[in-house]
C-alpha cells in the first residue's frame, strides 16, 4: 500500500481550465495552506464515497476541486520546458487540454477508496522566489505515512498548485524528463497518444 500512495503522490495534478464564479470567488482569499487542506479533504471525501461513484462519479466530483486548487496550464508549460516555445498555438492549447485530463483522471483513479488515511499538516514555508511549500503527510493506517509537499505560486487573486513532491519525489521533474524526451525523439503526436493511452487506462483499472 506504500508503494501505491507514493505512485499516486506523483502523479500531479490537474485541473480544468474553467471553473464557476461561485467556486472561484470562494478560494479567492484563501491562504495556501487552505488550499491544500481544501483539496485534501475532498479528496477524502471521494476516497469514502469511491466504490459507489466509480471512475467517472469521482472525475466529476474531483474536476472542480482540482481546477480550484492547481495550475496546471502553468504545470503544462513548465513540464515540457524550452519545448513549448515550438509548439504552435493550437499544440499549447491540446497539451494543455489533454494534462488537464490526465491530472483528473489519475486522481479519480488512485483516490478510489477508502481504509481510515488522513492527510495532517506539518508546517509551511515561503521560498525565494515568492512562492509558498506547504508540508503535510498522509497518514495509512497499519503502513508508513507518506510525506507530501506542496509548492504553490500566487495566481491572481488565489494561490495554485504547480507541483507535488511526495517522499522526495518531484512530479514536475518526473514529467518534464519523460515529456521533453518524448517530443524531441517522437514528436508532438506521440506524446498526445501516450497520455491518451494513460488516461484511457485509468479508466478501466
Amino acid at each position: 500500500m506504500y508503494i501505491r500512495y507514493l505512485k499516486l503522490g506523483i502523479t500531479c495534478l490537474s485541473l480544468l481550465l474553467t471553473t464557476t464564479q461561485i467556486l472561484a470567488q470562494d478560494n479567492a482569499n484563501a491562504t495556501a495552506k487552505q488550499v491544500v487542506e481544501k483539496f485534501q479533504a475532498d479528496l477524502i471525501s471521494v476516497m469514502k464515497n469511491g466504490k459507489q461513484l466509480g471512475y467517472s462519479g469521482r472525475y466529476t466530483n474531483l474536476q472542480d476541486s482540482v481546477n480550484n486548487s492547481h495550475d496546471l496550464p502553468k504545470i503544462a508549460r513548465v513540464i515540457v520546458g524550452k519545448e513549448w516555445e515550438k509548439l504552435t498555438e493550437a499544440q499549447q492549447q491540446k497539451l494543455e487540454e489533454i494534462i488537464i485530463r490526465l491530472s483528473i483522471s489519475s486522481y479519480a483513479h488512485n483516490f478510489k477508496d477508502y481504509a481510515g488515511e488522513s492527510f495532517e499538516y506539518d508546517s509551511e514555508e515561503e521560498t525565494t522566489r515568492g512562492g509558498v511549500l506547504v508540508h503535510s503527510h498522509l497518514n495509512i493506517p497499519n503502513d508508513k505515512p507518506v510525506k507530501f509537499d506542496y509548492m504553490l505560486k500566487e495566481t491572481g487573486t488565489s494561490w495554485r498548485i504547480i507541483n507535488i513532491i511526495a517522499n522526495g519525489v518531484s512530479d514536475l521533474a518526473l514529467k518534464r524528463s519523460e515529456y521533453t524526451s518524448i517530443l524531441q525523439n517522437e514528436g508532438f503526436d506521440a506524446l498526445v497518444s501516450k497520455i491518451d493511452d494513460k488516461i484511457n487506462n485509468y479508466s478501466k483499472l
